[in-house]
């Protein structure tokens, strides 16, 4: 089986489906500024491609908290931040995702995200307040159809593929497409500074506007700092695709001082924060493990994170995310049904999440259990549609079971998505060879 499309960890673009890109022939309004300037996508556009493409990054993310309380007050802080930002009609949502690298992010149209890895370093509801105001800044000053515009986006997907970190695995090639794994943030632009500065700036406008202490916004970037430090694997896709600077820190400790100063004694609303994330940080020992986990798992140091994640576990017994981690090691470690197992018990922790049944099918492909992969590739696409690869897998499977004509039926369907990469040509190979396709089609 040849290995996938080859993308790295930095390899990052911005996914748009093509009738939600609109070309225009005039200029649009900067919400934040009010000036003219020229924009490839449409409002239309962001909410089109936010949509398309959301559903797959916080999948890879292993879907939104289950914690609904917790998700609710996110949400609630969310909200009452977008109600005065520049452009509070777009359909914003927020929720927590149970991914345990650092990081938050924003679609176009207002998808915003916080991983379990960032909210159980956050020591109060203005640090967090700080965090999605700054994410609501990106979506607010159009950033992402900013940077496609000015062609900073190396390219635009058609199909809501993701870019996936790359795990390399004897005689079954690169995995890393097949098992959902979406490099964090990889669906989203990558900020440049000026993008950062400004989504500061505006984040602390919002936060202050809706009466939290702007220390907040400082004691965010110190947490930042500290990790830098301190976990740098951990928060490495953060500030790849948000880069952070010690300009930035000191612009906004300024801004506090000055601009916001009278700001200074509204509450940080510690005590509140640390209730409602008191469940989550009761696990923060296990999230420390994972990260660990997925830091030895980079490095394709494949036992030692079976062991971390293992610890982690134990102390959070019953994680979806933690089985799906340790799910894809045994993968790599050629422990097929470990990873059947592992798959199907997160299956049942979290029903109706797709990375679950998606891993599952992989790790049937592995053993050769060609229909169970193929089913569970059908149930993935159902779940979650619009992940070409999936029909390529399907294809796959269908070939390994023998049936030649509904793996064609796949292949082709997937040719219709994808004309390159090894997966295409895979498929493009088995057309010609039983005479679906000529060669050079």
């Amino acid at each position: 089986m040849g290995a996938g499309p080859d993308m790295t960890r930095r390899h990052f673009v911005l996914l748009s489906a093509a009738g939600a890109v609109a070309v225009l022939t005039g200029c649009a309004t900067d919400p934040v500024t009010g000036k003219k300037q020229f924009m490839l996508m449409s409002e239309a556009g962001e909410v089109g491609a936010d949509k398309e493409n959301s559903p797959h990054q916080i999948s890879a993310d292993y879907g939104a908290l289950q914690n609904t309380g917790l998700n609710r007050y996110i949400t609630t802080v969310g909200d009452l931040l977008a109600s005065k930002s520049h452009r509070p009609a777009m359909p914003y949502t927020f929720r927590g995702v149970n991914a345990v690298y650092v990081n938050a992010y924003a679609f176009p149209a207002g998808t915003i995200a916080v991983t379990r890895g960032m909210l159980v370093d956050l020591q109060s509801e203005a640090e967090l307040g700080a965090l999605l105001g700054h994410e609501i800044g990106h979506v607010c000053a159009r950033h992402a159809a900013e940077q496609a515009t000015k062609g900073i986006v190396s390219s635009v997907v058609v199909t809501g593929l993701a870019a996936f970190v790359q795990y390399q695995f004897d005689g079954y090639g690169d995995l890393t497409s097949g098992l959902g794994i979406v490099a964090a943030g990889a669906l989203l632009a990558r900020y440049s500074r000026a993008d950062e500065r400004e989504a500061d700036a505006l984040g602390l406008e919002y936060m202050t506007r809706v009466g939290y202490n702007p220390e907040g916004s400082v004691g965010l970037m110190d947490i930042l700092r500290k990790l830098s430090k301190d976990k740098p694997n951990a928060i490495e896709m953060l500030f790849a695709t948000h880069p952070m600077s010690e300009e930035r820190y000191q612009t906004a400790v300024e801004a506090v001082r000055t601009k916001y100063a009278a700001a200074k004694n509204n509450p940080l609303n510690r005590e509140r924060y640390m209730d409602t994330t008191a469940s989550l940080r009761a696990i923060k020992g296990a999230i420390d493990q994972m990260q660990n986990g997925e830091k030895a798992m980079s490095a394709g140091k494949y036992d030692e994170a079976a062991a971390c994640y293992a610890n982690g576990l134990r102390q959070a017994p019953n994680d979806y995310a933690g089985l799906l981690m340790l799910a894809r090691c045994r993968l790599m470690q050629k422990q097929a049904a470990e990873a059947v197992r592992l798959a199907r018990e997160a299956q049942a922790v979290y029903p109706g999440e797709a990375q679950a049944v998606y891993i599952s099918g992989m790790a049937n492909l592995q053993t050769q259990a060609f229909d169970a992969a193929f089913q569970e590739f059908s149930s993935y696409e159902k779940l979650l549609p619009g992940n070409p690869n999936t029909t390529y897998f399907k294809g796959y499977a269908m070939e390994g079971a023998g049936q030649r004509q509904a793996a064609a039926d796949n292949y082709m369907r997937y040719l219709n998505s994808v004309r390159q990469g090894e997966y295409a040509e895979h498929a493009r190979s088995k057309l010609v060879e039983w005479g679906y396709i000529k060669k050079g089609t």
